[in-house]
């Protein structure tokens, strides 16, 4: 069960919060306002064909409605809606565990693509001062170029160890190998190798 903090959102939005199990009344939020979804009901389908059309972008819509001197109606209850739906994937996320999982493997994911790349970032310690646009696509995009060839180079030879693996007869099953990422660079000297040559000294 993952805790409340890890959630998605930290707040349940009900019709009747009274009728709430005591376990969740700490998580409730608010009643939903029903009534101003059914006032606003032809207005919320006309928006909704509107942006399915392609005739105005929802971002075009929140234009609109933040350039309204008060809230507008149809504002909050296109919010209403979105905390309804909120509330429903909280539960669903809390019921189904193979979801969470899911969830924690692409987040582990994220993170270790995000480790990888800052341990790439010497010297400057992560920051860019290239202070022309095009010079900071350059610098990111040598980045991206460094990541992908570390990546690379992990998932060539992590084929070759499975290979290896599978042909001594050893266990390699696909239940393993789904936990298995080639972001890892730990064993990568990032910095290289500083060699001199070794040089006689001759006594004066």
């Amino acid at each position: 069960m993952p805790r409340i903090r890890d959630l998605p959102s930290k707040r349940l939005y009900l019709f009747d919060p009274a009728a709430a199990p005591k376990e969740l009344r700490s998580l409730i939020g608010g009643k939903i306002r029903e009534d101003l979804i059914v006032q606003n009901w032809p207005d919320i389908l006309r928006a909704v064909a509107t942006m399915a059309a392609g005739i105005m972008p929802p971002s075009q819509l929140l234009k609109k409605f933040a350039a309204y001197p008060r809230q507008h109606e149809l504002a909050v209850a296109l919010r209403e809606i979105g905390r309804i739906e909120r509330t429903l994937f909280i539960i669903d996320w809390l019921l189904d565990a193979d979801m969470q999982r899911r969830a924690q493997v692409g987040l582990n994911k994220g993170e270790a693509h995000h480790a990888l790349k800052n341990a790439l970032r010497i010297g400057r310690q992560g920051e860019i001062r290239d202070r022309t646009p095009e010079g900071q696509h350059y610098r990111m995009a040598g980045l991206n170029l460094l990541a992908a060839i570390i990546i690379y180079w992990n998932t060539k030879y992590l084929g070759q160890a499975v290979a290896a693996r599978r042909r001594a007869g050893l266990d390699c099953s696909h239940e393993l190998l789904a936990h298995i990422s080639p972001l890892g660079w730990a064993h990568i000297l990032l910095t290289g190798e500083y060699r001199w040559k070794k040089q006689t000294v001759t006594a004066l």
